[in-house]
């Protein structure tokens, strides 16, 4: 639970390094997941973790390696695509319902149940999410494609953490960290090359903010959580990363002077409290 909440505390920051990145959205994405190898790779030569782990023998193991970075690359490929075609507001919130897609897929393919708490949980925490995102009129000012481009975001997302939490029986953690950060390298070059008419930063501070996303975000964040999910059930652990938006909220009024109004101090306690009841299911 501390290393899931470590994730998504690291995560929660990337908004704050995509705001103040010097190139475009498909570049920053890219650079998210090439630059964050660097310390993943680094972490395979220093000694790995002694969790489940062996080496992938068959093509197919080898593929569901590879599968989470696609989830991924889709994800962070429809959101950056969202932010371009719809209000924030709208892309982040919508984004944030991975947490259902997640829930329903692992109890239609895995037959996982499903508590009544934990069914109560995930309805205050999206209720929470809303309030704090501006309340249902903030939809109002989307984009009908963009919005629902950013609800495919959710469920790549969720197909993310599904994979993740089926690999993480089988491989450790810096394993699956570094074929699913690799493959998701890959798959978002091409569309970075298609997008953004440079992947270069022109000066230095606009890489130290690609670099603390990569480190930071991805390589911290990310691998908190993939170790987490081989001790917490995806569903769950979906769910609890509905803290970033709340975290992201308090990161933008220290760093950036943005202010917290009440609206997303009430969003904020109820997506904790609703975290709260579905720990209990």
């Amino acid at each position: 639970m501390t290393a899931l909440l470590a994730g998504g505390v690291a995560i929660a920051g990337s908004p704050i390094f995509v705001r103040l990145s010097e190139v475009g959205p498909m570049a920053t994405a890219f650079w998210r997941v090439a630059l964050a190898l660097i310390p993943l790779v680094a972490w395979s030569w220093l000694g790995k973790d002694a969790s489940a782990d062996r080496r992938p023998e068959r093509f197919s193991d080898y593929a569901l390696l590879i599968l989470p970075g696609v989830f991924l690359a889709l994800d962070l490929g429809a959101w950056h695509l969202s932010l371009t075609m719809t209000s924030v507001a709208n892309a982040t919130l919508l984004a944030n319902l991975a947490p259902v897609f997640v829930t329903l897929a692992s109890w239609a393919l895995f037959r996982s149940p499903v508590s009544r708490n934990f069914m109560a949980g995930l309805v205050v925490a999206i209720v929470g999410v809303i309030v704090l995102k501006g309340g249902p009129g903030a939809l109002g000012d989307g984009d009908l494609l963009g919005d629902g481009i950013a609800v495919v975001a959710a469920m790549f997302y969720a197909g993310y953490i599904l994979a993740i939490g089926k690999l993480r029986s089988r491989f450790s953690t810096n394993r699956i960290a570094n074929w699913s950060t690799a493959s998701a390298a890959l798959c978002i070059l091409p569309m970075a090359l298609l997008a953004e008419p440079s992947l270069l930063p022109p000066t230095g501070f606009g890489w130290a903010m690609l670099f603390g996303l990569a480190f930071v975000c991805h390589a911290g964040g990310q691998v908190a959580i993939t170790y987490a999910l081989a001790y917490l059930a995806p569903a769950f652990s979906s769910l609890t990363l509905l803290i970033q938006p709340v975290l992201a909220a308090v990161l933008a009024w220290v760093l950036l002077s943005e202010p917290v109004g009440i609206m997303q101090a009430i969003g904020g306690a109820i997506v904790l409290i609703g975290i709260l009841i579905a720990r209990r299911g």
